[in-house]
């Protein structure tokens, strides 16, 4: 079965990807076909995706991982990974210095040495090969974890790979979750040194092995991890919970206080905790930013209200009348444009919540000012006569941020079972006429109906008059059904707007067209 194939059978499901080992790498790999897929598909609703594996190796590089965040796909990802286990961390460590028949064990689900089902894998490492494996890898995640830096997430130092995603640190004294990926880097070094730091003995078959058992703990682990929840909300209130909420998730993943690695576990389980507070504390700022910037789209809503009777606020944009109202309300425009351009700036540099596209009160925000302003960056583009120079203004022109409130709100459509396509007209019949017109590319798309009205006029060839009249009739149709169904605002039908005066245009050229064609017969 194809994963097309799939797409369709799954459309609008929950969906999860699990793996252990190198199938939890494939299981990741799988996840982020799917999420690609998804998010490419205009046929295909987004659908909630998680991917959680088990004892998985490194799957990618730091571009791949800054690619998830952009994306805000970390979410979805959650790696269990026991304390003894070597095989996530492996790959810290440079190829040349792994042995070869390791590396042909992992491939083939086989460690070389003496056999020793266990019912999941193969293995066969003798003890000496065991102890070497267990302190080249220590040797080498350490390296890499003193090369990392929290503030510095772009340092390249130490191993090419980086880890992405959720990673729940498990031991048999229950788990503990971090989602900051230098903060796993560190958390995966100090749960694995702690270990043998205690002499543990656990052969590398069987701490690869034990994720069975684990998953039978995660209930009483999740607990756990509520319970840390509940003492990082009382971290405000009381220095003393907030630090008994670190050693319990310390101690939950294997570190006893008397550890070596003790103080460095606490400083990344803390920094882990401050950072993925962050993005909550982010967004709370950005609301209040909103608050302060809402006079500014109040004041473009005024500026509209005084031209809907006339030409309507986009061909009055567009010609600068009223030179002090023009004035003021491109200000007020490009300080809109510079707020929302910080959000997503914020969005892709992992500052605010993963789900902040998905929030009902951020997506109807950015929709709401996509159709009052863009109207004003089309009278902009077009009266600086960049569709001339560039092109059209829906190919060429419009501005990132506009597809992205398209998609969001397009996504929240599908959530919701809503239609929210913005050529689309709504199942339920309004009473009277939008407060702003539903299509964000309206006036683009009455500009390129005046060139091509224009075209056909000055056409003389009989096949090519055919054919610009079909797509000027298309756009007809498609503005006519948009004021039936009352999709458009008041000054769509202002007697000098562009759309008005396009209509009465079209009209001429069709009784000019019969004219022609009566005169033929």
């Amino acid at each position: 079965m194809t994963i097309q194939m799939l797409l369709n059978q799954i459309r609008g499901k929950a969906v999860v990807f699990t793996g252990h080992s190198l199938g939890g790498a494939i299981a990741a790999l799988a996840a982020l076909h799917y999420l690609c897929i998804s998010s490419l598909s205009s046929s295909c609703s987004p659908s909630p995706v998680l991917c959680v594996t088990f004892g998985s190796p490194l799957l990618g590089n730091e571009a791949l991982s800054r690619a998830i965040l952009r994306e805000r796909w970390g979410g979805n990802f959650c790696n269990v990974v026991s304390q003894h286990d070597v095989v996530p961390r492996l790959l810290f460590c440079p190829l040349d210095a792994v042995p070869v028949h390791v590396i042909i064990g992992m491939q083939l689900q086989q460690w070389p040495g003496h056999t020793h089902h266990t019912g999941v894998m193969t293995t066969r490492v003798v003890d000496a090969e065991q102890e070497g494996l267990r302190q080249l890898i220590q040797a080498h995640v350490r390296t890499v974890a003193m090369e990392q830096k929290l503030v510095d997430p772009e340092s390249r130092g130490g191993s090419p790979y980086r880890p992405f995603g959720a990673y729940v640190l498990c031991s048999p004294e229950g788990a503990a979750c971090v989602d900051n990926s230098t903060a796993a880097v560190q958390m995966l070094y100090a749960t694995f040194a702690a270990c043998y730091t205690r002499g543990d003995t656990t052969s590398l078959e069987a701490a690869h092995s034990c994720y069975g058992d684990l998953v039978l703990k995660m209930p009483q682990n999740l607990l756990l991890k509520r319970h840390l929840h509940a003492m990082d909300v009382l971290a405000s209130m009381s220095n003393s919970n907030y630090d008994a909420g670190i050693s319990l998730a310390m101690e939950a993943s294997g570190i006893g206080s008397e550890a070596t690695e003790a103080t460095t576990a606490r400083y990344w389980l803390k920094a882990s905790k401050r950072a993925g507070r962050s993005p909550s504390l982010n967004c709370a700022g950005l609301s209040t930013r909103l608050g302060r910037i809402t006079p500014c789209r109040a004041q473009i809503e005024w500026y509209k209200a005084s031209f809907d009777a006339d030409m309507g606020y986009y061909d009055a944009f567009k010609q600068q009348r009223s030179p002090k109202k023009f004035g003021k309300a491109n200000i007020y425009r490009l300080k809109l444009g510079q707020f929302w351009d910080g959000v997503l700036t914020m969005l892709d540099n992992s500052q605010l919540p993963h789900d902040f596209h998905r929030r009902a009160k951020w997506v109807n925000a950015a929709r709401f000012y996509q159709l009052l302003v863009e109207p004003l960056d089309i009278a902009d583009y077009h009266r600086n006569n960049l569709h001339k120079t560039r092109g059209g203004y829906i190919t060429h022109g419009r501005d990132r941020r506009y597809e992205l409130f398209d998609k969001w709100w397009k996504e929240k459509g599908a959530f919701s079972g809503t239609s929210t396509g913005d050529t689309s007209v709504t199942a339920t019949a309004r009473s009277k006429y939008a407060g702003l017109t539903q299509d964000p590319c309206f006036w683009a798309r009455v500009e390129e109906a005046w060139d091509q009205t224009e075209s056909a006029q000055a056409e003389h060839d009989v096949a090519m008059l055919a054919m610009k009249l079909g797509r000027l009739r298309e756009f007809e149709r498609y503005a006519r059904e948009l004021v039936e169904s009352k999709e458009v605002s008041i000054d769509v039908l202002a007697p000098q707007s562009s759309y008005t005066r396009w209509v009465e245009e079209w009209k001429k050229l069709l009784l000019r067209d019969e004219a022609r064609t009566a005169s033929l017969f």
